[in-house]
């Protein structure tokens, strides 16, 4: 009892004190200062790999865009190997890459070719509908470019309250520069 009375009387000369301990108020305000610094690096990393991945998604949509001969599933494979080093994150990039042309008397929308590295499926007539909230306005028989790339972020430090990892998703949208981009590619255009 005697031990407890003589804390419960140091925490009350402590609380009415107002000069500090260094050391003490150190202590305590390391793990919240490591915290936030920890978190801050991990959030700007975020936001980079973000940056990353979409710049990386334009160029190759830019690349698709302005070609002239046939796309091949060979290309397709190094638009996604591109990808892979201009994001230089260890985590797998997934590339979907599809042409397709929008028919205004019929308000549809019709693939012309796609394949994918990564994905799970491709797009065909019957479900690019899934993507008509995501795509802009077409005129009538306007060919498009869409370029999908998908990776999962790896966090820097990973805060115990977050239970996911994050994916990146972009989706890019361009229209062919010259003609329309033909493309001799398969159903699984990477095979790595």
């Amino acid at each position: 009892m005697r031990f407890l009375s003589g804390v419960r009387q140091f925490l009350k000369k402590s609380a009415r004190r107002e000069n500090g301990n260094l050391t003490l108020e150190s202590l305590l305000m390391f793990p919240i200062f490591v915290m936030t610094v920890s978190l801050a690096y991990t959030f700007f990393d975020g936001f980079r790999q973000s940056t990353l991945n979409i710049k990386a998604a334009y160029t190759v949509s830019d690349l698709i865009s302005r070609e002239k001969g046939l796309i091949n599933d060979t290309y397709i494979t190094s638009m996604r190997t591109l990808m892979q080093r201009m994001v230089d994150s260890p985590a797998e990039m997934r590339l979907r890459v599809s042409h397709i042309t929008y028919d205004a008397e019929n308000d549809e929308y019709f693939v012309d070719w796609t394949t994918t590295c990564g994905f799970p499926g491709i797009w065909n007539d019957s479900n690019i509908e899934l993507l008509r909230d995501r795509l802009p306005p077409m005129a009538d028989a306007e060919p498009m470019i869409i370029v999908e790339s998908s990776n999962d972020y790896e966090w820097t430090v990973k805060p115990a309250w977050l239970n996911t990892d994050y994916q990146f998703e972009n989706y890019v949208f361009t229209r062919p520069r010259f003609d329309p981009v033909r493309g001799d590619v398969s159903l699984q255009g990477c095979q790595t």
